[in-house]
């Protein structure tokens, strides 16, 4: 059967990171989507572990080669899913996660109708502000554009099937792994997975 396609959207700051990090410890099963991006690595990335860092003359020629799922510009830089590696690991069976923006979200199910989004919000709009100061990542210019781009995205949750507050850290970990094992305990992906077994038993 086809693997399922996973969607997680959320303003910067919000913790979407660190949740999708859990999750992938907690779920070995989720395989996550490394998307391309032109902006330059932080301090502690590896090319090709959080993204495939490239030129922005490479990104722009995948582009016009129709090499991705989505692509965005988001705060002056370029991001991107590759089309085929989603495929190929779809068909295979594996889950898949993307950790996007939400007009890449938008992208995706126009391709991929049965994707499901998750949108992780925080607690209050204080909380975000303060998280994205003290985490000590950015200038200040770069916090006062990340911050009225949250106000945009957060506008877009309702698209998202499912909405995860990141308060409690631990508690929006769980919140997480149990909507994609929900996912995986649906009727269609059930009787595709053990079809004998419930043949057997009728």
């Amino acid at each position: 059967m086809s693997g399922s396609l996973f969607i997680v959207c959320a303003p910067s700051g919000a913790g979407k990171t660190s949740l999708v990090t859990e999750l992938l410890k907690t779920d070995p099963g989720v395989r996550l989507s490394v998307s391309y991006t032109t902006r330059a690595p932080r301090s502690g990335e590896v090319d090709g572990r959080e993204y495939h860092f490239v030129a922005k003359e490479k990104f722009e020629a995948m582009i016009a080669a129709g090499g991705f799922l989505e692509s965005a510009l988001v705060h002056g830089n370029y991001y991107g899913t590759s089309q085929a590696w989603i495929t190929e690991q779809r068909a295979a069976g594996s889950d898949i996660l993307l950790e996007i923006d939400w007009q890449g979200a938008a992208q995706v199910r126009r391709v991929f109708p049965d994707a499901i989004g998750i949108f992780i919000l925080p607690p209050s709009f204080e909380t975000l502000v303060s998280r994205l100061n003290t985490r000590g990542k950015d200038a200040p210019e770069v916090i006062s554009r990340r911050l009225e781009a949250a106000r945009e995205e957060i506008g877009h949750v309702a698209e998202f099937d499912y909405v995860i507050i990141n308060d409690k850290f631990g508690d929006a970990v769980n919140d997480l792994v149990a909507v994609v094992r929900a996912q995986r305990l649906r009727l269609d992906a059930q009787t595709a997975r053990h079809s004998e077994l419930i043949n057997r038993m009728k």
